[in-house]
């Protein structure tokens, strides 16, 4: 894993601008800590900071091929390829030698080999850009579901990229303006494909390559989820998804560093952990770990996301596999460290969270980093199989809007910007904006031949999931986790598992009567009993009143100060939050407005952003 960036430039000489490079470059050090380098030609510079997990001496970038002594193709590329073996066994049968034992060298020579088409070739989570000299073109390629992060910014002679934004802010070419759109885009919650909020700024769509050459930017999709029908019946279906399951673990445990699991006791993170102590049985076991709250079990108090806590399902879960476990125990001080909030805040680039759940997400990822390079996560198993509990509830599915957003109250994602004064709401109008993408987003629906009801109606949320709504989460993680340089790996995203799963009907997802049958039938030989009947819990979140107390403390601060963020809050009703009596616990939906406020008027100080709204 690592951090890429670079400029483009075909009325320049780019050789004459390396520090400019090297300030971009310098931005993903998180991202790559082990080894950095850049390569440079007239129109082309390319930055990379390398997180060495394959090949450690060998993989190192940005990576050139050449004839006759001339580079041919470069590359500055992050993520994995999972199938780089099979790849590089093939075209070694095909004339290519090798220099390296890396991943990074088979998709440089499968360019190379098959052109912009080799593609649909790599089963794995990347983001990369490949530069053919002998066309003076440019590519930019991103996964099928958008694991890896990938932006650029067209100039009017080329185009910037990076895998983060703040790469792209590096360069004095890029504009730190966010105009209505972009500000509508972060509180809608509805994760617009190819916004990237920041005006003249582009997010490569996942399954996407762009294309720069001299006449100007292009762009295809060189995958998308297709609705087929399916024929298999139950139990081939449930044998299916377990083979698919064990194939995708097995390649996902190759790794020449460190590798553990994220453990949180419910299905889908028990299910990678069972799996992988199953195939690592005789290799030495697996590492898991795990996030916890100071007093968290002992004062649960259930709400209408989380029935339980998650260390009893923890541990029963070590105790089935065998794994060998550390919980990371967090308190209501460690969660509003200014650092870490301003750690947080610098990995995300923009005001997008969801408050203790991300603080509380990047010091999990930063103590595991102690002790591990990769991580397997259990992430997107509730999109892929329909775990969330909207999926299950009528209202929220014939809600005619995005289902995570009818959960009024719940997950505090549909009242994100309620702090803001009534002019501006009017002005940006929020839900008119959520609606249109929301047709959008329907009208994008492959669907079915004569296909109706509710199987059609699934499919629909099916699809909405897994384009929107899991961008958001793998975006969370992906930066969490590369802000402290560790590799997390999502086998539920193989675009296979994706692809099967997808087109299964809904009655099979829910043939047992409880969520997630498909994937609790092909695992349910692995897990203890206690996981297999769990009901969906979300990613845990502190109930400390201290926590809010604390929140509630800075926000004052913030009113009563000469904020960034003064001019665009209604005060009287933030001050009318502030005298709500505070609860016995505190719940996350109950502090959506807090976080947001203290995160957007960081936000606006620290970026030095411009509002032209």
């Amino acid at each position: 894993m690592c951090g890429i960036s670079g400029w483009v430039d075909y009325g320049r000489d780019l050789r004459r601008e390396r520090q400019t490079l090297q300030a971009m470059t310098d931005t993903m050090a998180c991202r790559g800590p082990d080894a950095e380098g850049a390569w440079l030609a007239p129109h082309v510079a390319f930055g990379h900071r390398r997180l060495a997990i394959i090949d450690i001496e060998g993989g190192r970038q940005p990576m050139t091929a050449g004839a006759e002594g001339e580079v041919v193709a470069a590359l500055t590329y992050s993520g994995e390829v999972y199938n780089f073996r099979e790849l590089r066994a093939e075209l070694e049968q095909r004339g290519h030698r090798f220099r390296t034992q890396s991943d990074t060298e088979v998709v440089l020579e499968a360019y190379l080999e098959w052109g912009e088409d080799f593609v649909s070739r790599l089963n794995g989570m990347y983001a990369f850009a490949i530069w053919d000299a002998r066309r003076e073109e440019l590519l930019l390629v991103r996964d099928r579901m958008g694991i890896k992060p990938l932006y650029y910014y067209p100039t009017p002679n080329g185009v910037l990229f990076g895998s983060e934004p703040k790469a792209i802010l590096a360069n004095p070419l890029a504009e730190r303006v966010i105009d209505a759109d972009g500000l509508r885009e972060i509180l809608a919650c509805v994760k617009t494909p190819e916004a990237a909020v920041f005006r003249g700024m582009y997010e490569v769509r996942p399954g996407q390559v762009v294309k720069l050459r001299r006449e100007g930017l292009s762009k295809r999709r060189y995958w998308r989820l297709e609705s087929r029908e399916h024929t298999d019946d139950l139990q081939t279906t449930i044998r299916t998804v377990r083979e698919l399951l064990d194939d995708i673990v097995e390649r996902q445990l190759i790794s020449d560093v460190p590798l553990c699991t994220l453990l949180s006791g419910g299905l889908d993170s028990s299910a990678v952990t069972a799996l992988a102590a199953r195939a690592l049985a005789g290799k030495g076991g697996v590492r898991s770990f795990s996030v916890d709250f100071a007093g968290y079990s002992e004062n649960f108090q259930a709400d209408d996301m989380r029935d339980t806590p998650d260390t009893p399902y923890v541990r029963d879960v070590v105790r089935h596999v065998g794994s060998d476990h550390s919980d990371i125990v967090l308190d209501s001080a460690d969660l509003m460290d200014p650092a870490v909030r301003a750690a947080v805040l610098r990995a995300r680039d923009l005001p997008l969270g969801i408050g203790d759940m991300d603080t509380s997400l990047y010091l999990l990822f930063k103590a595991i980093r102690g002790h591990s390079t990769v991580a397997l996560s259990g992430e997107s198993a509730d999109e892929v199989f329909g775990g969330y509990r909207w999926f299950h509830d009528p209202q929220a599915v014939n809600s005619g809007t995005f289902p995570w957003l009818a959960m009024q109250g719940q997950t505090g994602l549909s009242t994100r910007g309620e702090f803001l004064n009534e002019e501006l709401l009017r002005k940006l109008d929020i839900p008119a904006y959520r609606a249109d993408s929301y047709q959008r987003a329907l009208a994008e629906v492959p669907q079915v031949p004569g296909e109706t009801g509710l199987q059609k109606r699934m499919r629909e949320i099916s699809y909405l999931h897994l384009t929107r709504f899991v961008q958001i989460l793998l975006d969370r993680k992906d930066r969490m986790s590369m802000a402290v340089g560790l590799e997390v790996r999502v086998p539920f995203c193989d675009h296979r598992l994706v692809e099967y799963v997808f087109n299964a009907p809904w009655s099979m997802k829910t043939f047992d009567g409880h969520e997630k049958s498909l994937l609790r039938a092909a695992t349910a030989d692995v897990l203890p009993r206690s996981v297999v009947e769990r009901r969906k819990v979300p990613y845990p979140s502190t109930q400390d009143p201290a926590y809010e107390r604390a929140l509630r403390a800075e926000v004052t601060r913030v009113l009563d100060g000469d904020s960034a963020i003064g001019c665009l809050v209604d005060a009287d009703r933030v001050r009318t939050m502030l005298d709500q009596p505070l609860g016995a616990v505190s719940l996350q939906g109950a502090r959506t407005s807090l976080e947001g406020i203290l995160q957007m008027n960081a936000w606006l100080g620290a970026y030095d952003v411009s509002l032209a709204i």
